[in-house]
């Protein structure tokens, strides 16, 4: 069964891991990644990345992507949400803290940002705005 909007915006909103894919090159599949997000009901959605990585080319070539979130229990869930990609901004601190204590527990948060600032360098925070959903629940299959 298809979410209603408010279902699909508020599962959306939970931390899942995404699964981004971006058009690369026309003549292959999508470049589909793993990737943390950010959500809140009704606004964008926002990642962050190296900004010379393969994926941030690839938006920035394609102009849009899609992520896609599931979860297996209690029931199989899924959202799939695509959109143009309406900025692109240098990260900050702030925005940094924010995905990582969505994802993380609250005592790997300083070490995580220690770690990605020493080691995996600088960012981007590419916003994306939802045109396209797709989602079910299938718990009463």
């Amino acid at each position: 069964m298809p979410l209603s909007p408010r279902q699909r915006r508020q599962f959306l909103a939970e931390p899942h891991v995404g699964a981004l894919s971006v058009v690369e090159k026309p003549d292959r599949a999508p470049l589909t990644v793993p990737i943390w997000y950010q959500y809140t009901p009704g606004g964008e959605l926002w990642v962050r990345t190296a900004p010379g990585s393969r994926k941030a080319r690839a938006i920035d070539t394609a102009g849009r992507f899609s992520l896609m979130v599931e979860r297996t229990v209690p029931s199989v869930r899924y959202v799939s949400v695509a959109g143009p990609v309406v900025r692109t901004t240098p990260d900050s601190e702030e925005l940094a803290y924010e995905m990582a204590a969505r994802y993380l527990p609250a005592d790997k948060v300083a070490g995580y940002l220690e770690f990605e600032r020493t080691q995996l360098g600088e960012h981007v925070v590419i916003y994306l705005r939802p045109e396209h959903w797709l989602s079910a629940d299938l718990g009463s299959v």
